[in-house]
């Protein structure tokens, strides 16, 4: 066989290769982006109780409340993709000692939830949040939303649609497809189906916000928060030295979201 065969039959295999491959990625993506947790609490923890919200395509989902001491703000909290309301738990400790009432939201294809998850069904179970605060008597004002990883999706698209107290972003990104070629550098930004472009959207929030991001992320690394700060220059920035992925439930952060919530309790509404 001569080396033209050989390299005409080599790329055609080459080429086949990253067809299937692509095909892969995109069909099989939301399994790769969403690997929701097979366990998850099916009782909540002292001080919380089992809510139910319904989207407005017809599911109802489960979540973790417990209201706010007097005068204080409720956190509206959506979890990272490999997370659940148990760690929803761990990772609002601190606002919850300082008497902020939480509101832990879960997703569609999580914690027994019917349905399967993507960006635009994150962004209808943030709204059957809201609307189960607003029954509950949470005015958007005494709401604060926050988003670990991503989490910062459907959080920063509540923040611009309804006005809230204060939008507070952990380890959050730029877009997800500059995280996923972040780790797959080959992958075209096109392939990522779900995009949660918050950085776009951060300049037409109105609430104040807050970023935390840990300087040692390797998986949101840490030129998102610099793209996140540049789209929102008077954002309040707290980078947590040594601090990575897992940055949401450590002790530094808990005490720096835990005095940022209180402090808004002294912020005068405008």
């Amino acid at each position: 066989m001569s080396f033209g065969k050989l390299a005409t039959g080599g790329l055609t295999a080459l080429l086949v290769f990253a067809i299937v491959v692509t095909a892969i990625l995109y069909t099989q993506q939301r399994r790769i982006l969403f690997p929701a947790p097979a366990r998850y609490p099916a009782t909540p923890p002292q001080g919380f109780r089992l809510v139910h919200t319904r989207t407005d395509d017809g599911l109802r989902f489960s979540a973790f409340y417990r209201p706010a001491a007097p005068g204080a703000k409720t956190i509206l909290f959506f979890h990272g993709n490999g997370d659940n309301l148990a760690g929803a738990v761990q990772a609002t400790r601190g606002p919850a000692a300082a008497g902020a009432g939480l509101m832990l939201a879960e997703y569609r294809g999580y914690g027994g939830n019917p349905g399967s998850p993507g960006e635009d069904g994150l962004y209808r179970d943030g709204e059957a949040a809201m609307r189960w605060l607003a029954d509950a008597g949470a005015a958007p004002r005494d709401i604060v939303v926050v988003g670990n990883s991503i989490g910062s999706g459907p959080a920063t698209e509540m923040a611009l649609r309804h006005d809230v107290a204060a939008l507070v972003l952990v380890s959050g990104f730029s877009d997800l497809p500059a995280v996923v070629r972040s780790q797959v550098p080959l992958i075209p930004r096109g392939l990522v189906r779900d995009r949660f472009d918050n950085a776009v959207k951060l300049p037409r929030v109105k609430a104040p916000v807050f970023l935390m991001h840990g300087d040692a992320d390797t998986l949101v690394r840490p030129d998102n928060l610099a793209r996140l700060r540049a789209a929102r220059p008077d954002a309040t920035v707290a980078v947590v030295a040594g601090a990575g992925h897992e940055l949401a439930y450590t002790d530094p952060a808990q005490a720096i979201l835990g005095r940022w919530v209180d402090r808004l309790r002294l912020r005068a509404p405008d």
